[in-house]
């Protein structure tokens, strides 16, 4: 029996491993013949791929469901059948199964097996629920041989997970309602034998706050001390203006964290994310910074509290803060959200199902803002990202930062950001696989 697993691809982004299909392929038995296909790397040809294949398994994001449907209508005419999960059909199981001989609901580790045995048995189900969460521990070190084909095309970083779940409730977030609300952890025993058996330059820890539970992100950290690791990760501001938590994620090799700053507005609270203090983000840039750690800031355009001056004054605040790399983004209604529900029974939403639009960046954004127009929203949007990446705020944003690293990264970060901004955001040159077909 020869399986495919499948990373569908709306449009270029970062190229990083996808953990979840290496997973499922280490919860596979050896006697199958596991094939792996990322449609980013190599655009999947929807005519001749998968000729040999008895079963596709396709992970789905919402952003990314046009472009897996897609891949999974042509399978189901070529007689392969299609297992659909992921987040996207975790929300919208229904959505899926009309492309989908089984869908999965919710975290697979549980599931897979038994969907495999039902394939073989030729008594595949519809829908394979998980009741509650997974505990961690019981998830197995993915198999990254899948990967090996492509390992060039890919950015240098084991992707490693550690906690999943989140306590906080922001608006516009999938992660409490699709993993839970609060923090599950694997054993620190466990991660560093993973982590001991990796290869690559650098480790990409995957959590969705790698400090959100501090006690078990300390003695991890600690753990991983000796191993003179690099590593980035994404973080709430929770924790971050601890000198001793700072301490311990530099001496661990922590040498970048994304981070939700989302806005300079302190009704931030209003949306869930009451963690974040406005007051306090040039201070916690500036500690980061001090420890050698790259603060990757993420601002969010288009909250209700938001008017067309929000564009010139985050980016203000960027570049007079020498903020080193920042990720500007339009507030996204997706589905399973308290912001999708909200926008829903106000009559905002400008399209319902934006994912199921083969051009939906491009479209973007999908809703009414309160406080101005959607082109506005569009318009300054693109604008924050040209001025971030201006040649001249890269010149003001350079400062005599106390430890060597972010010297390196620096400019060739900046640089590779500016090209981005120009062609991509603000040029609009997407490529959407749905386009190439």
């Amino acid at each position: 029996m020869r399986i495919e697993l499948i990373s569908a691809a709306a449009e270029d982004s970062a190229r990083l491993t996808p953990l979840a299909l290496a997973t499922l392929a280490a919860l596979t038995s050896p006697d199958v013949d596991v094939g792996f296909s990322d449609d980013q790397i190599r655009p999947i040809d929807l005519q001749s791929d998968f000729q040999k294949a008895d079963l596709v398994a396709i992970s789905v994001m919402s952003k990314t469901a046009y472009r897996a449907y897609e891949i999974a209508d042509a399978c189901r005419k070529k007689g392969i059948k299609v297992v659909l999960g992921g987040i996207h059909p975790t929300i919208l199981p229904q959505e899926a199964s009309a492309h989908a001989d089984a869908v999965v609901i919710g975290e697979a580790e549980i599931l897979w097996p038994r969907v495999l045995e039902d394939f073989q048995a030729n008594r595949l189900q519809r829908f394979y629920r998980q009741d509650g969460v997974v505990d961690m521990n019981h998830s197995p070190v993915p198999q990254r041989g899948i990967f090996k084909f492509h390992s060039r095309s890919y950015i240098p970083l084991d992707v490693v997970q550690t906690t999943r779940g989140c306590p906080y409730h922001c608006d516009f977030c999938t992660v409490n309602s699709v993993f839970g609300n609060h923090f599950r952890m694997r054993e620190i025993d466990q991660v560093v034998a993973e982590v001991q058996g990796l290869t690559r330059w650098g480790i990409l820890f995957a959590d969705d706050n790698v400090i959100g539970n501090v006690p078990y992100s300390r003695k991890l950290f600690t753990a991983l001390e000796p191993f003179k690791l690099k590593w980035i990760g994404e973080a709430s501001l929770a924790g971050l203006d601890n000198e001793q938590n700072l301490k311990i994620l530099q001496k661990s090799g922590c040498k970048a964290l994304f981070i939700g700053f989302e806005s300079l507005n302190p009704q931030l609270r209003s949306i869930g994310k009451p963690q974040n203090n406005p007051e306090r983000y040039g201070e916690v840039i500036r500690k980061l910074h001090d420890h050698g750690i790259i603060a990757y800031a993420a601002f969010m355009f288009g909250f209700d509290f938001d008017d067309p001056s929000v564009f010139e004054r985050t980016v203000e605040f960027a570049i007079a803060n020498k903020i080193i790399l920042a990720q500007f983004a339009m507030l996204t209604p997706y589905p399973g959200t308290r912001l999708y529900a909200r926008l829903e029974a106000e009559g905002r939403l400008l399209r319902d199902k934006w994912w199921l639009l083969p051009n939906q960046e491009i479209l973007a954004p999908h809703f009414r803002p309160r406080l101005m127009e959607p082109e506005q929203l569009r318009e300054g949007w693109k604008w924050a990202w040209r001025e971030f990446y201006s040649f001249s705020s890269i010149w003001k944003r350079i400062d005599l930062w106390p430890a060597i690293h972010p010297y390196f990264a620096y400019l060739p970060f900046n640089l590779r950001q500016r090209h981005f901004a120009r062609h991509k955001i603000y040029a609009e040159n997407t490529r959407p696989r749905s386009w190439r077909v």
